[in-house]
């Protein structure tokens, strides 16, 4: 199907995307058209900018309780490290995800222009706003494929008991999330590998480990402290 040259159909599923209602086949091939077509990916923002605000007067809905044992029992989800990430996604979750989305928005908008100038063309950046539970930012973390590298600030004051460390995760939305380091105080510039860049990566999160990072290479030991949605420029 070639969706290029029909307006119609475009504006079509790019409602029924950002509303959810575009689902199975259809929707992973809108996805896949996204990739390639930058005034598609426009058209979605300008819908999510219509229809986000309609969200705020909808009253959360909670699902029974044996959904969730279900889900945990089926997929083993408090039993593994990705686990205890994948409990990110958690309908008691929704509160965070729906603020942070607005502070990233806004985050993403002041780092454009800073991350759009200093890049080499046609280099791929990538910016993510990690906050608390909270929804206070922490830290900012920007990417450049042009440099292969990472850059993490801090935006605010960050407290990290004695005999702790940071460690940097990419959390894909299957598998085990992925190590990209120990962050530390200040301004931390890591490597940029291609695990941290792939297109089923969406969040980036930050755990409490000992010194020296996680022991496990498959997830985090310690508590999930920040997390944040890793966005493609």
């Amino acid at each position: 199907m070639n969706i290029r040259n029909n307006p119609i159909l475009r504006q079509k599923l790019a409602a029924e995307y950002v509303l959810g209602t575009l689902r199975g086949g259809a929707r992973r091939r809108f996805e896949a058209w996204l990739y390639q077509d930058a005034d598609l990916r426009n058209l979605c923002a300008a819908w999510q900018q219509r229809l986000a605000p309609m969200a705020e007067f909808a009253g959360d809905v909670a699902p029974p309780k044996r959904v969730w044992t279900a889900i945990d029992r089926r997929l083993r989800l408090t039993t593994t490290p990705a686990g205890r990430i994948a409990q990110f996604w958690r309908q008691d979750h929704l509160a965070f995800w729906r603020s942070l989305g607005m502070v990233s928005t806004a985050l993403t908008a002041m780092l454009l222009v800073v991350v759009l100038s200093n890049r080499a063309p046609n280099a791929v950046a990538y910016v993510a706003a990690l906050a608390d539970d909270q929804t206070h930012t922490t830290m900012l973390v920007t990417a450049d494929s042009s440099r292969r590298d990472m850059e993490i600030r801090m935006v605010s004051n960050l407290h990290v008991e004695a005999g702790k460390s940071l460690h940097l995760w990419a959390v894909p939305k299957s598998g085990h999330p992925r190590s990209l380091g120990l962050i530390t105080a200040g301004r931390t510039v890591l490597p940029l590998p291609a695990s941290a860049v792939g297109d089923d990566v969406a969040v980036l999160a930050v755990s409490l480990e000992p010194p020296g990072g996680s022991p496990d290479p498959n997830g985090p030991t310690g508590p999930v402290i920040y997390k944040g949605a890793w966005v493609r420029l």
